[in-house]
């Protein structure tokens, strides 16, 4: 929901940082550390050390923040790298949720995290296909003036919410079941509000 507007407050506090970096990293080398920090703390909430999974969490969202920067100040933004960013911090995603649920030993948390999983699953289809049309219909990323590889389409729940709502499932392990299912609403909300959005846009247009 807050995307846009933190997007641009991530590329002041990383500018300098990616200009003096230049071209001596490339952005996908970035990319690939983020998604093996956050591999990294899904181990370690496997291993029940959810201090340690914390301080990697926010780093693997720090180091997801600076490739994009990166990639746009030194004019190596590409489709490719956009790609690998979406799909590995899915991945990471996904680990991270999968390593709580094992972690816990308990069914009802077993049960919460399988539905966020399923929202999960249908959310990625209600912004990726929604985000192609777009794109075919040369209303995307481009026309919007957005600096993503590809549109993103706002929701209730997008990258702050899911980075605030894995904080507080790390700080308080012991109540994933109520996190999970608010977070669960918060994505179903979000699917409804972008199908909502895609029937008035896509009929329309």
């Amino acid at each position: 929901m807050f995307d846009v507007f933190l997007r641009a407050i991530k590329d002041q506090l990383f500018a300098p940082v990616a200009r003096a970096v230049g071209h001596r990293i490339h952005p996908n080398m970035i990319t690939l550390a983020a998604w093996l920090v956050g591999v990294m703390a899904a181990v370690a909430v496997a291993r029940g050390d959810f201090t340690t999974a914390l301080l990697l969490w926010i780093a693997n969202r720090a180091l997801d923040g600076c490739d994009g920067t990166l990639a746009r100040v030194t004019g190596m933004q590409t489709d490719f790298g956009g790609y690998l960013d979406i799909v590995l911090d899915l991945s990471v995603y996904a680990s991270v949720l999968l390593a709580l649920i094992l972690e816990s030993h308990t069914w009802e948390t077993a049960v919460a995290g399988a539905v966020l999983i399923g929202t999960f699953y249908v959310n990625g289809a209600s912004w990726m296909y929604l985000a192609a049309i777009l794109e075919r219909r040369q209303q995307g990323a481009t026309a919007t003036g957005e600096q993503t590889t590809i549109t993103m389409p706002a929701g209730f729940v997008a990258g702050a919410e899911t980075f605030v709502f894995y904080v507080l499932f790390l700080l308080f392990p012991e109540r994933l079941p109520l996190l999970f299912s608010l977070m669960s609403v918060g994505v179903v909300a979000t699917i409804i509000q972008r199908i909502v959005w895609a029937r008035r846009r896509l009929i329309s247009g």
